[in-house]
C-alpha cells in the first residue's frame, strides 16, 4: 500500500470504520488519520502493534544494559552464575 493511500481524513474513518479496520488488519499497514489536514492518529492492526511493543521493550532492555555496562555495574558471567548458585543454595537450606 502506498503512503498516499493510507492517509485518510477523520470523516472517512467515521463513515467507513469497518472498512478501515478490515483494510488495516488485512494489509498490516497503518492508516494515518488526519483532522483539519494535520496527522492526528494512527490506526494499526493489533498484531503489528504487539510486535512494535515487544520491539520497544527489547530496545529498552538493551539500552538499560548498555547503561549498566558504561557505569561499571556488570560482572563476568561466571561470577554472576556463581552468585545465583549461592543464593539458590542458601534458600534451599
Amino acid at each position: 500500500m502506498k503512503l498516499s493511500e493510507s492517509i485518510k481524513p477523520i470523516s472517512y474513518l467515521k463513515s467507513h470504520t469497518a472498512e478501515a479496520i478490515r483494510t488495516v488488519s488485512q494489509g498490516q499497514q497503518p492508516m494515518v488519520i488526519t483532522q483539519h489536514g494535520e496527522a492526528k492518529a494512527v490506526l494499526q492492526d493489533i498484531t503489528s502493534y504487539e510486535q512494535m511493543q515487544e520491539s520497544l521493550a527489547l530496545l529498552k532492555i538493551l539500552a538499560q544494559s548498555s547503561k549498566c555496562i558504561r557505569e561499571g555495574r556488570s560482572k563476568p558471567i561466571k561470577s554472576a552464575f556463581a552468585d545465583v548458585r549461592k543464593q539458590i543454595k542458601a534458600t534451599v537450606e
